[in-house]
This record gives structure tokens, sequence and C-alpha cells, in this order.
């Protein structure tokens, strides 16, 4: 689905304990809203044993709170954050396999490595791999560029990201968890009936 003016690009976290199905049901959600989700990586966070999933859309933003708080009820989901790329540092890796000959045979391709800050991961005689990490207009760039080389393989990540914030949202999260649950202790001692 392509973008239209009154929608942006939109990346959530989404933060939850290892389980499996999450994913699933969090597709779901999209589904049911006729959202199509661009990228989605998950990786372990900053605090242990919570892993983040990070989603991008493009929707308007009442859309996107109404799927923050749809994934909010799912019982595996501790917490949602919902960012505009304003919000956030992120990046992409991509890869891209090309025949070694043809590279080789090519005048310009110091060049080409050094402008798109290219990384040369594997080489043999019959083909060789590139890696090139940045934003998406970066890496389609480069595979432009590679266009005429006769690209075999491309792979691009999902967007990685992390906030601007100074804090983590998560911990932020969990300290209100832990306040809220100490004070339920405190009130059953005070209030015993």
């Amino acid at each position: 689905m392509s973008p239209t003016t009154s929608q942006q690009l939109f990346t959530l976290l989404v933060y939850s304990e290892n389980c499996v199905g999450l994913l699933n049901q969090v597709s779901g959600i999209f589904t049911r809203r006729c959202l199509n989700i661009e990228d989605v990586a998950a990786s372990k966070s900053s605090v242990p044993d919570i892993t983040k999933l990070i989603i991008t859309c493009w929707a308007d933003r009442p859309t996107m709170e109404k799927v923050v708080k749809q994934i909010e009820k799912r019982i595996d989901v501790l917490k949602v954050c919902l960012f505009t790329d304003d919000d956030i540092v992120y990046q992409e890796i991509a890869l891209y396999k090309v025949p070694t000959q043809v590279l080789l045979e090519e005048h310009d391709l110091e060049s080409i490595i050094r402008h798109h800050s290219v990384r040369i991961l594997e080489m043999t005689p019959d083909y060789t791999v590139l890696e090139k990490a940045g934003h998406r207009w970066e890496t389609d760039a480069l595979f432009e560029t590679l266009r005429r080389y006769d690209i075999r393989q491309f792979v691009r990540s999902g967007r990685v990201c992390v906030t601007k914030s100074p804090v983590e949202y998560m911990d932020l999260y969990l300290e209100e968890q832990l306040k809220r649950r100490e004070e339920r202790i405190d009130n059953k001692e005070n209030n015993p009936n």
C-alpha cells in the first residue's frame, strides 16, 4: 500500500517477554485494520529477559494510536511506544550479491565503494557479497547503482532503532509497575478488610 498525503511512517517498539505466537497476534491487528507492515525486526532489549519488536507502518496518527492500544491489550505485551523518524535514530542493513568478474572489470569500483560506504563481506571467484548500512534511501541508491552489475541476490533487514530519549521507556514502565505493586501491598496491610 502506498502512503497517502495524510499518512506518515511510524515506528512501534513492542516490549514483551519472548513468547511463541506474539508476532502473529500483532500482525493480525494490522491485518484487521488493512495496514501493511513495512518492516519488522526483533531483538533482545537493554532490559534482561525483555524482547523488543520494531515495526514500521504508514498510517495516520489516530489509527496508529488505536493500534498501540490494541497491541497493549495482549497479555504477553508489556509496553508499546509509538515514534516518528524525528524521535529515533535508525538504520537498516542491506546485502548485495553480484558476480565478482563484473565488479573487477568496473573501473569506478573503488569510487562506488567509497561513495556508498560499502563493506565487502565475502569475495569468491564467482560472487561478491557487499554490505551497506544506512537509511532506506541509501540502500536503495546503492541498489540502483549496482543494478547494471547484474545483482544476483538482494536482502534488506528491518529497521533497527533506538530512541533519542535519555531513558529507556521500558525502564520507566517497570519502575511504575513496581511502585503500583508496592502501593497495593501497603493498602492491603493498612486495610486488611
